[in-house]
């Protein structure tokens, strides 16, 4: 048993208080789990800051300030490189206040540009290619930890998952961060600054865990594609024998949890091409279980039960919004609903909305 909640905004003046009404909707949720919550956020200015991409981990053994260091030295060695020679080392001077960010100067890093001769700082490189400066912004938010740079996506989730190989990305894009950890949902939403958050759609989950422990990395939502993101209500009977396919195709896996195998075969199915509906209607086809799922994309949110339709779901649509929740009591803080469209979604029908 666990609670969902999601919030797609149609009205961008009621962005400001997104966060404020994913909280209320998360918090209401407790009562269907309180072994572990998380959010996925998109569009908020502080977690994915225009023009610059998102990653966020859980399990970073290193503090926010000294793991920007690291991801920014990688990315700055990767920029000033020559191919056939050795990067150009580099510094990061003191963090500034608010986020901890370390910011990797072209002259520190690149010494000279191609074609001069010398030497850099530290002994430099000449013919090293020079690069604007790299600043990559990093703070904690609980048990996750979010770093931003304006370098593209791939690039930047590298460059974590080399500084931190011990820890989980938990999402990476330019339009959503995932938050997440274990804990009272009230405790873990005042940790992300939820409240806080303006964004045009979020998405909330809270757990009381049945197919594997109570851990960060066991919780939802799950993105393990650029801005995808998803949380899951049920189980997933066949999960182990399509995670070996899965396996065998050499997607790799984070985690025990069934609903990281159901995130990933979407995943599949959504960079194969196929659109948020077509990838849901091959989950239903493929995954046995009792489920209620809730899809986001960057600028898609989508619905789907299983054929039984035995875990509870509500849709509530207005001009203004559209939400969905387990229980209907999730949704009354929402302005306007007392004249809401509010119905059960049927088994085996793809709901979506566009951006």
């Amino acid at each position: 048993m666990c609670g969902i909640a999601g919030l797609h905004l149609r009205d961008s003046s009621l962005e400001p208080r997104l966060g404020e009404l994913l909280e209320g909707m998360m918090c209401t949720a407790a009562g269907r789990g309180a072994d572990a919550a998380g959010v996925g956020i998109y569009g908020d200015p502080g977690v994915t800051p225009r023009g610059q991409s998102t990653v966020c981990v859980i399990g970073s053994p290193l503090p926010a300030r000294e793991a920007a260091g690291l991801i920014g030295s990688l990315l700055a060695e990767r920029s000033a490189s020559v191919p056939g020679e050795a990067p150009v080392p580099a510094f990061a001077p003191a963090p500034a206040s608010g986020w901890d960010e370390v910011t990797i100067p072209a002259s520190a890093r690149a010494g000279l540009a191609a074609g001069s001769s010398g030497t850099g700082p530290s002994g430099g490189l000449a013919g090293a290619l020079v690069r604007d400066e790299v600043t990559v912004h990093g703070r904690e938010a609980g048990q996750t930890s979010i770093f931003t740079a304006a370098v593209k996506t791939q690039e930047l989730a590298s460059a974590v998952r080399e500084a931190l190989p011990q820890a989980v990305l938990t999402s990476s894009g330019t339009a959503l961060g995932v938050m997440k950890g274990t804990g009272e949902p009230a405790t873990l939403a005042e940790t992300f600054g939820l409240a806080g958050m303006s964004a045009y759609q979020g998405v909330a989950h809270t757990r009381m865990a049945t197919e594997s422990a109570v851990t960060p990395g066991g919780s939802h939502p799950y993105s393990v594609g650029p801005d995808q993101c998803m949380v899951h209500n049920g189980s997933f009977s066949n999960h182990a024998t399509i995670r070996r396919e899965l396996q065998a195709e050499g997607i790799e896996f984070d985690s025990e949890n069934d609903t990281e195998v159901g995130a990933r075969f979407v995943a599949r199915e959504l960079a194969r091409g196929a659109s948020v509906e077509e990838s849901l209607m091959a989950l239903c086809r493929r995954f046995d279980g009792f489920y209620t799922l809730l899809v986001a994309t960057a600028d898609s949110f989508a619905v789907v039960r299983d054929a039984i339709a035995c875990k509870p779901a509500v849709i509530a649509e207005t001009d203004r919004w559209v939400a969905m929740a387990s229980e209907y009591r999730y949704l009354t803080g929402l302005p306007g609903v007392e004249s809401a469209r509010v119905f059960e979604p049927e088994p085996e029908v793809v709901y979506t909305w566009q951006r």
